[in-house]
């Protein structure tokens, strides 16, 4: 039996009828209020009307009935770091099929990051990618817009005109601002705005000529190596920048254990700090590279496993705030190349879930805590009405199975690029339904 799930190409529609669907006999999971518990929910006009152990077997009359079989029931999952591609690299990835593959993947919210051609900078392309989202995505798409103009760290935006736009945050992307007065100016300015900062923290004199990380196994393999101290340096710089400005600041993806301390050290302070983590760092580490297999190259690179368990650690503690794909589709020609000439990134949007089972099956992380991380967490980083079970809220929902084996066979994701790490592995864990607003985009 061809078991191979498809998305519908049915994109969610702003108008619903009055028609109710049941989702009966699930395993209701709410990482915004600890619910964790057998029953049901009903989903009318686009919205959650109810839901609890009451309605585990009942559904109301002439509603459709979607029997959950005892699977999770769960929000949407939101990916606040996606690389999608349009406009300027369509060939990796359009709005369009990043959508399909996130639909696949249980994730019905994506951020799409400003490192495009032309970079997202401007209003006009701001509405761009709304548009474009909203005519040919089949999940909610929102813009993190740039915080300097092309990305070159040396002038700073229109943030305040930016945000009125609809840029949900603001980034410099996969470049870290190595000038600490643009940095400063660019705290300054977003905190009258009430506007989040999202930086990638690496000092680019540091990691420019590196392509792993700096230690045993890159001395092994002959490459040169990116030391973890890039990282930690401009994290430290920006958190005193905080301390001067008050400003909003997320670092994007922290890798080492250094870089939590620091993160930790802020929190304590009080300071508007968040950080993530990808699941790449949550779930694989230097080791895994092997005989230079470019598609286990990335930004930041994978660390020592002492590092990934350091990252482990900080989700379980709340120091982490959110998990990330860093989906980061490459076409072919740029991975099939010497390791230290294959550019970086990897794909995510699909493997995002069943990575992140694996440090549930592993009994590294409670089930609630990786939803936590992603769902309710970056909703209210992101100031977003999603990530939750609740009447009256948006009903944006994933059915998944926690336990389904199965084996990743890259040829089938639905990304445009296939560049996944996770290429041939066996995963534990697979998403049966996904909901935005109340339509089904996917089902297996």
């Amino acid at each position: 039996m061809n078991t191979t799930p498809s998305p519908l190409s049915k994109r969610p529609q702003r108008a619903h009828s009055d028609a109710a669907t049941a989702f009966i006999n699930a395993r209701i999971i709410d990482p915004a209020t600890d619910r964790d518990e057998a029953g049901g929910l009903i989903v009318r006009n686009g919205l959650i009307e109810d839901l609890g152990p009451h309605l585990r077997r009942n559904a109301p009359e002439g509603a459709t009935v979607v029997d959950c079989k005892g699977h999770v029931l769960a929000p949407g999952l939101i990916d606040a770091q996606v690389f999608a591609g349009e406009p300027g690299f369509e060939h990796r990835e359009t709005l369009k099929t990043a959508s399909h593959a996130a639909a696949a993947g249980g994730v019905t919210t994506m951020v799409v990051m400003p490192d495009t051609n032309p970079v997202i900078d401007q209003v006009a392309l701001v509405d761009f990618i709304q548009r474009r989202a909203r005519d040919n995505a089949i999940v909610h798409v929102h813009t993190m817009a740039a915080m300097t103009k092309g990305l070159n760290g040396e002038e700073m935006t229109e943030i305040g005109l930016l945000k009125r736009a609809g840029a949900i945050a603001f980034s410099n992307g996969k470049r870290s601002i190595a000038n600490t007065r643009v940095m400063r100016n660019v705290l300054l300015y977003s905190r009258d705005f009430g506007a989040l900062i999202v930086h990638h923290t690496e000092d680019p004199y540091l990691s420019a000529t590196g392509s792993m990380n700096s230690g045993e196994v890159a001395t092994r393999l002959g490459l040169s190596g990116i030391p973890r101290a890039s990282e930690t340096i401009i994290l430290e710089r920006d958190v005193r920048l905080v301390e001067m400005t008050s400003g909003r600041y997320h670092a994007a993806t922290i890798s080492t254990a250094d870089s939590l301390a620091v993160v930790r050290a802020a929190k304590s302070k009080r300071l508007p700090v968040t950080c993530g983590v990808t699941i790449n760092h949550l779930t694989l580490n230097e080791n895994d590279i092997g005989p230079y297999r470019t598609f286990f190259k990335m930004r930041p690179p994978l660390r020592a496993d002492a590092d990934r368990a350091a990252m482990v650690e900080g989700l379980a503690s709340g120091d982490i705030d959110i998990i990330v794909s860093s989906h980061d589709p490459q076409d072919a020609d740029d991975k099939r190349r010497p390791f230290a000439e294959a550019t970086d990134g990897a794909v995510g949007l699909e493997t995002l879930l069943p990575a992140a089972l694996r440090l549930h099956h592993s009994g590294e992380l409670p089930l609630m805590t990786i939803l936590r991380a992603l769902t309710i967490n970056p909703a209210k980083l992101l100031g977003l009405h999603s990530g939750r079970l609740a009447k009256g809220s948006i009903a944006d929902l994933i059915i998944f199975d926690p336990d389904e084996p199965w084996v990743l066979n890259k040829d089938q994701l639905r990304s445009r690029s296939k560049n996944s790490p996770f290429d041939e592995s066996k995963m534990q864990g697979r998403v049966m339904r996904t909901v935005v607003a109340g339509e089904t985009v996917y089902q297996r």
